[in-house]
C-alpha cells in the first residue's frame, strides 16, 4: 500500500524522486523520505506527514545521480520519522525502501541484534538493510542482496542503494514493482504514475525477479542469478491523466472524467447488437456451469452488479469477498469460472483467492484496469476496463467502468452457455449503452448534488437503499460517503430496512432511495416507511419514477435502460459525497487510514 520510486541516470535524482513520490501519494501518506548516493555516502532525508512536509523540511536538494524514495502507509509502527523509509543499517551504508510485510522479521531482528546490530524503528523493513550489511562482510553487494532476499519470508518489493556504488538493487515477491525505461535514466516504482512524466516504456517485473540498475544499463535475473527476459510494454496513459488539471481534487476530476472513461470502456465492444470482446471470443465460456466473483471494496460492489445480470440470465453466480474465499467458496471444479475484479490488478486478497481457485481447477478471468498487472498475467483470460489512471483513493470512474465491463462479460457468457437466456431486450440494452457517456455528461452539467449536500450535511446518519441492480449502487453510495466524509453511512437492500436498521431512523437520517426503473416497489415502500418515522427521502431516479412524488429531494437520472440507470444514479451519489466532504473540510483525495492499492492481506 506504500509507494516506491527509484531512479538512476546521469544527473541529480532528488527532484525526480520527489515528483515520483507526489505522483504516488495516493498509495500512502503517513510519512515520506528519499535517499541519494553521491560518492560520499548515502544521504537520507525523511519525515512523518506528507510529501509536502518532506519538501518543506529540505533546505536544499541533495546531489547524487542514484536515489530511492518512499511514501508510507503504516503497517508496523506508527507514522513517525523513525519509522519512515528509507531505512539504513547501523553504519548508514545501505538504504532500503520496501512495500509488503516481512513475516519473519522478529526472528531476523533478534538474530541480528545478537550480532551487534542496533535498530532505530518499529518496522519490519529495517531488518533488510541490516541483513544486506551483514552479508556484505563476506560477499559482493549483489550477492549479499540476493542472500538477504532469500532469507526473507513474506511479501516484498525492495529497492536498495549502497554507499559509493552507482547502482540500484531491487527485487519483488508478492508486491508490485515496475521498471521504467527512460532515454537517459532508469526508474523503478510500485506503480506507473510515479515516472509517467519521464517515460511510457515499462517492464512489469514478476515474482522472483532481481534487478540491478546502472547509469547506462539494467539487468533482470532470477534468484539464482540466471538472466530472464521480460517483455517491454508501452503505457497508453497520458501524463496529464495523472494530474489534477483545473480541478481542486483528483476525485472531482475523476468523477468528471467518467464520460471519457466509459466511452473508452465501451469502444469496439458492441457490434450489431451483440457483445464483441476481442480478448473473449465466442466459445470462451461454453463449458461454464457456475461463476464466482472475487473482489474487495468498491470492486466487490461492481461484482455484485455483474452477478445479478448473470442470475437474470439463469446462470448460477455468487460474489465472494476475496479475504473470505477460503471459508466461502464452496465446490470448485473445471466448470467453474472465477472472475477476479480489481482496479490495480495487485490487490493481495484477490490475488490469493484467484490463485486458490486456479489450484482447484477453475477457469480464471481478470477484470482490471492495469495492463501487465500481476492478476492479468496469472489468469487464463483478462479484460481491461480502460478507465485510465485513477489517483483519488476513493474509487469513482473505475467503479463505473468495472460495472459496464462486467455487464458486457455477463452477456458474453450468456451467449456461450446453451441453457442461458440473455437479457430479454439485450439489443435495446446494448443500444442504450452507447448513450451512457453523454448521459453522465448531462448529470455533471445539471446535478443538484451540491445543494443537497448543504441541505443534509448536519444529519446524524445517511442511509442508502436499493433493490435489484439498485442494491450494489446503494452499497457503493454508502461506502463512498463514509470513505471521504467520515460520517455514519450505511447501505441496505430495500427490504432489509424494516428488519433492524429502521430502529436507527430519525428525522436526522435522510434515506437515499436508488430507483433504476426496474422492480423498485420495495424501495419506494421502505423509503416511505422511513419517512413516516421522520426521515427525508432523497430519490436518485428518473424524473417520472413514482418515488419522486413522495420524496423531499430528487437527484435526477436521465431515462435509459434499467441496467444502466443505477450507474447514472451512482454518479449523482458520488457528487453528493464529494460536496459533503468538501463542506466538512475533509482531505478528499487522502482519507485517513486508507490507501489506494491494498497489496497486503
Amino acid at each position: 500500500m506504500c509507494g516506491i520510486i527509484a531512479r538512476i541516470g546521469s544527473d541529480d535524482a532528488a527532484d525526480t524522486l520527489l515528483t515520483g513520490l507526489e505522483n504516488l501519494e495516493y498509495r500512502g501518506y503517513d510519512s515520506a523520505g528519499i535517499a541519494v548516493q553521491n560518492g560520499s555516502g548515502v544521504k537520507v532525508h525523511k519525515t512523518s506527514g506528507e510529501v509536502s512536509d518532506l519538501k518543506s523540511k529540505l533546505n536544499y536538494l541533495p546531489t547524487g545521480n542514484v536515489g530511492i524514495g518512499h511514501t508510507r502507509w503504516s503497517t508496523h509502527g506508527p507514522p513517525t520519522e523513525e519509522n519512515a523509509h528509507p531505512h539504513t543499517d547501523s553504519a548508514g551504508d545501505v538504504a532500503v525502501v520496501h512495500n509488503g510485510v516481512i513475516d519473519n522479521y522478529a526472528e531476523l531482528r533478534t538474530e541480528l541484534a545478537e550480532k551487534g546490530h542496533v535498530f532505530q524503528s518499529d518496522t519490519d523493513t529495517e531488518v533488510i538493510p541490516h541483513l544486506i550489511n551483514e552479508y556484505r562482510q563476506e560477499l559482493p553487494t549483489e550477492a549479499a542482496v540476493r542472500k538477504a532476499v532469500e532469507t526473507l519470508e513474506g511479501s516484498y518489493a525492495i529497492a536498495a542503494i549502497v554507499e559509493d556504488e552507482d547502482r540500484v538493487y531491487a527485487a519483488r515477491k508478492g508486491s508490485p514493482l515496475v521498471l521504467g525505461l527512460g532515454t537517459d535514466d532508469w526508474f523503478l516504482a510500485s506503480d506507473v504514475p510515479a515516472f509517467l512524466d519521464y517515460t511510457d516504456e515499462v517492464i512489469y517485473l514478476e515474482d522472483g525477479d532481481v534487478v540491478v540498475l546502472e547509469p547506462e544499463s539494467y539487468e533482470i535475473t532470477d534468484l539464482e542469478g540466471e538472466p530472464v527476459h521480460r517483455e517491454t510494454d508501452t503505457v497508453d496513459w497520458d501524463p496529464e491523466d495523472a494530474g489534477k488539471g483545473e480541478y481542486d481534487h483528483y476525485m472531482k476530476k475523476e468523477i468528471h472524467g467518467q464520460p471519457t472513461s466509459l466511452a473508452n470502456t465501451i469502444e469496439g465492444r458492441v457490434e450489431d447488437g451483440e457483445v464483441d470482446i476481442e480478448s473473449l471470443p465466442a466459445g470462451t465460456f461454453t463449458n461454464v456451469e457456475e461463476v464466482q466473483f472475487v473482489a474487495c471494496g468498491t470492486s466487490y460492489h461492481a461484482a455484485l452488479y455483474g452477478a445479478q445480470l448473470l442470475k437474470a440470465s439463469d446462470i448460477r453466480a455468487e460474489v465472494i469477498r476475496a479475504s473470505e474465499y477460503d471459508s466461502a467458496s464452496g465446490p470448485v471444479d473445471e466448470n467453474t469460472l472465477t472472475i477476479a475484479v480489481t482496479q490495480s490488478g495487485e490487490t493481495a486478497d484477490t490475488l490469493q483467492a484467484i490463485r486458490k481457485a486456479a489450484d482447484r481447477g477453475a477457469r480464471t478471468l481478470a477484470v482490471t484496469n492495469v495492463v501487465g498487472s500481476t492478476i492479468a498475467r496469472e489468469t487464463d483470460d483478462a479484460m481491461y476496463i480502460r478507465a485510465g489512471p485513477e489517483v483519488g483513493v476513493a474509487a469513482t470512474k473505475t467503479f463505473s467502468s468495472q460495472a459496464v465491463s462486467l455487464a458486457l462479460v455477463s452477456q458474453r457468457i450468456a451467449a456461450d452457455i446453451p441453457h442461458a437466456d440473455q437479457v430479454d431486450d439485450v439489443d435495446v440494452m446494448l443500444e442504450s449503452l452507447e448513450d451512457l457517456p453523454s448521459q453522465v455528461e448531462e448529470i455533471l452539467e445539471t446535478t443538484d448534488a451540491e445543494r443537497l449536500a448543504k441541505q443534509y450535511i448536519d444529519s446524524d446518519a445517511f442511509f442508502f437503499i436499493g433493490n435489484g441492480l439498485g442494491h450494489p449502487v446503494a452499497l457503493e453510495g454508502a461506502l463512498k460517503f463514509k470513505e471521504i466524509t467520515y460520517e455514519h453511512a450505511e447501505g441496505f437492500a430495500s427490504g432489509q430496512l424494516k428488519h433492524g436498521p429502521l430502529a436507527l431512523v430519525t428525522e436526522r437520517t435522510p434515506v437515499f432511495a436508488v430507483c433504476t426503473g426496474g422492480d423498485d416497489g420495495k424501495t419506494k415502500t421502505n423509503a416511505i416507511e422511513a419517512q413516516t418515522r421522520g426521515a427525508s427521502i432523497v430519490a436518485a431516479s428518473p424524473d417520472d419514477h413514482p418515488v419522486v412524488d413522495a420524496a423531499e429531494a430528487h437527484l435526477s437520472v436521465p431515462d435509459t435502460h434499467p441496467v444502466w440507470a443505477g450507474l447514472l444514479a451512482n454518479v449523482q451519489l458520488q457528487l453528493v459525497s464529494y460536496y459533503a466532504a468538501d463542506l466538512l473540510g475533509r482531505p478528499i483525495d487522502k482519507p485517513r487510514n486508507l490507501a489506494k492499492s491494498v497489496t497486503v492481506e
